[in-house]
This record gives structure tokens, C-alpha cells and sequence, in this order.
């Protein structure tokens, strides 16, 4: 899928985000599996990547990755061959051809676009990384280093888990209460659900992002089976955020 936030800048810009079809992977991958961390044979997911690559035009070798660990932790991609970063949530750019890849199966895959300095940004936002509001933080590394405008920066939330089926805990609940606001917790029939995008979402306003700005995908990855979704199947696949500027 791509975004129309994007879409007046695609001579600029490329981004998609890959779903779970069209790739090699076996079962319980099936089949467009892009992460080498989850059981999947490497050799399926290198082949997965070289397919990805093909499709959209990119060079495989150039793709930048990262080992997520739900941190805020944020690296700036100053030339390609790094491949993976470790420890790491967020990648920014001002490089052409250079993708920067995050990869996700719930979490919410945000990719950003400062269309007035040419900087890119993927950002690996779950939980946790909500909660330390890594969007914001790398909004903020963006305007530090490379004095983007919140008022004039696009980003899209890409596919991930919604309220309708993000059921937490009485503990997490609270805490999200009381540490973010009651507005991020549904009830529903004595059940309480998480609202991640609405907090990304209120995040970024907070930072003076326009509201016109912020494109959130209406994809829940638990509702919808051309997604893998981790909390849905357990053992499963990753697909990806994809950006690059050309």
C-alpha cells in the first residue's frame, strides 16, 4: 500500500508498505516474510528482500535495516553498507537511494518526509516505543540536525494493530491512564483496549505537526489477513515500511 500524503511528491519520494504476499516463505511465514529474526529460514528472507527490491526498483545492497528492541534509541544513515543497525527504532536520511526499512507485525510502521530539506525518517513505534514517543523524538533529532519545520514535515502511520483489538492488561491500562491520559483506553464489555495510534497521533500535534500533515492508516494487521500479526498468530512474519529518496 502506499499513502496519499505522498503521492504529490513521488518523483521525490518512494514509499510502501509490503504486505504479506508474493514471497517464498513457508508456513507459518507465508510467504513475503522480510525479517531474519523470527525462525524463517535466512535464505527465504534474503529471497523475499531480492523480490522486494526488484519490484520497486531498488538495489537490495543498499537496504538499511535495524534491530529493533522497542527502544527510543535513533541512528542517522550517513552512507549505505551499514545493512543492519543494531539497537536501534528509528533511521533518518538526507541520502538518495539509500531505502530505509522497518519492520513490524502490529507495531505501527511511521515513515516521515520533510519535503523542504529532503530528509526521510522509518521509525519502529509498538508500544513501548510510543511510550518513550520515539515519533516525536525523532521528529525532534530531524529539526536538530537537519532544521526541519513540524509544520511542514508529512507522516504516515502504515498498517498496525488498532483499539478493536488491542486488549491490555488492568496494569498496562492504568498506566496508560495515568501516565498519557483515560482518552487511550476503550472499555468494552469489561475488556480494556490500547489506542497507539491516537497517542502517536497527539504526540506529534503536540510538536505542531497539522493535523493535515498526519496520515494514519485504517488497516488493523489483527483484522486484516494479508498482514501478519503477531499478537493474532504468534509465530509469524514481519512485513515492512519501505522509504527512500530518489
Amino acid at each position: 500500500m502506499q499513502f496519499e500524503l505522498f503521492a504529490p511528491f513521488e518523483e521525490k519520494l518512494f514509499c510502501e508498505i509490503t504486505n504479506r504476499h508474493g514471497g517464498v516463505s513457508p508456513k507459518p511465514y507465508d510467504t513475503l516474510n522480510l525479517a531474519l529474526h523470527t525462525g524463517d529460514n535466512p535464505v527465504n528472507v534474503l529471497k523475499n528482500r531480492t523480490i522486494v527490491a526488484e519490484k520497486y526498483g531498488y538495489l537490495a545492497e543498499n537496504l538499511i535495516y535495524m534491530e529493533q528492541t522497542h527502544s527510543d534509541n535513533i541512528h542517522i544513515v550517513e552512507h549505505a553498507g551499514y545493512n543492519k543497525i543494531d539497537n536501534c527504532d528509528a533511521l533518518i536520511t538526507t541520502q538518495k537511494n539509500i531505502p530505509l526499512m522497518v519492520m513490524v507485525a502490529d507495531c505501527i510502521p511511521v515513515m516521515i518526509y520533510d519535503p523542504v530539506h529532503e530528509v526521510i525518517a522509518a521509525v519502529h513505534a509498538g508500544r513501548n516505543g510510543t511510550f518513550q514517543q520515539i515519533a516525536a523524538k525523532t521528529l525532534q533529532t530531524m529539526q536538530e540536525k537537519f532544521d526541519t519545520s513540524f509544520h511542514e514535515v508529512l507522516v504516515a502511520l502504515g498498517p498496525s494493530i488498532h483499539s478493536c483489538c488491542y486488549e491490555v492488561g488492568a496494569d498496562l491500562a492504568d498506566i496508560a491512564k495515568k501516565s498519557f491520559g483515560e482518552k487511550y483506553i476503550q472499555t468494552r464489555k469489561g475488556k480494556q483496549y490500547l489506542d497507539l495510534q491516537q497517542m502517536n497521533f497527539d504526540q506529534l500535534a503536540s510538536l505542531g505537526v497539522p493535523e493535515a500533515n498526519i496520515e494514519i492508516s485504517a488497516i488493523c494487521t489483527s483484522c486484516n489477513q494479508n498482514y501478519f500479526s503477531y499478537r493474532r498468530d504468534g509465530i509469524t512474519g514481519r512485513f515492512a515500511g519501505i522509504i527512500k529518496l530518489k
